[in-house]
């Protein structure tokens, strides 16, 4: 899909993009999705998944997983040219969309507004959040040490997204808005996601679901949440 695209070309995109992006709080939020990929290093095979949960029970209630290949490189500021693609096939597995899906990247926390978070909401006219695990861009201030702590990301004086500390003592994760929503809906959205990880549920489970379908573990295709899996 990006493979053939220059880094100016991919510039040029991305900045299109980002004139498409509307940012309003959601209504109500019943289910929310994780998205995340895994991958061999030097492999051209992206092993991407969805999962979906109940909100705010974080119960798995659904996932769905698929193969894509890719030589688009890794480059901080382009993850959605290597990612989107893989997950927009995930995506067409999915037969009931969920209300918001949150992505390990960024949202509009990006040089151009255009993070793997907008750039998946963009294309397919989706509530979406980004929650990082490290920072690509922005003046950031550091939250309290404490739970629940939050600091402003701002760039030339505009709110891009908020450090948010999950754990006491832990290192932070980077809150978002993607599309269809706003940073600070983001933010208490996800406030709602933590568990006992730094990382929140959403994310933290497609991690280990598409390591799962890396390693042979899981197959591809669309999956309905019948009994436990060892992984949750």
């Amino acid at each position: 899909m990006y493979d053939h695209f220059t880094f100016p070309e991919a510039d040029a995109l991305q900045i299109a993009l980002s004139k498409q992006l509307i940012f309003k709080p959601l209504k109500s939020i019943h289910t929310i999705a994780g998205a995340d990929i895994s991958f061999d290093k030097g492999s051209s095979t992206m092993y991407a998944g969805i999962v979906i949960l109940s909100f705010p029970e974080m119960v798995v209630q659904s996932y769905a997983l698929e193969t894509y290949e890719t030589t688009f490189p890794y480059q901080p500021g382009y993850l959605g040219f290597k990612e989107v693609p893989a997950l927009l096939k995930v995506w067409d597995l999915i037969p009931v969309k969920p209300d918001v899906v949150v992505l390990d990247g960024n949202g509009i926390l990006h040089p151009r507004r255009m993070g793997v978070a907008s750039h998946f909401g963009v294309l397919t006219n989706q509530p979406t959040i980004g929650c990082a695990k490290s920072i690509l861009y922005g003046d950031n201030h550091l939250p309290e040490k404490s739970k629940f702590s939050t600091a402003e990301i701002k760039s030339h004086g505009e709110i891009l997204g908020y450090a948010l500390r999950t754990k006491d003592n832990n290192k932070p994760v980077y809150i978002s808005a993607g599309h269809l929503i706003t940073n600070e809906h983001a933010l208490a959205v996800i406030k709602k996601c933590i568990g006992n990880y730094r990382i929140p549920e959403p994310t933290r489970l497609i991690h280990d679901i598409v390591n799962d379908f890396r390693t042979g573990k899981l197959k591809a295709g669309f999956h309905i949440k019948t009994q436990p899996l060892t992984l949750f």
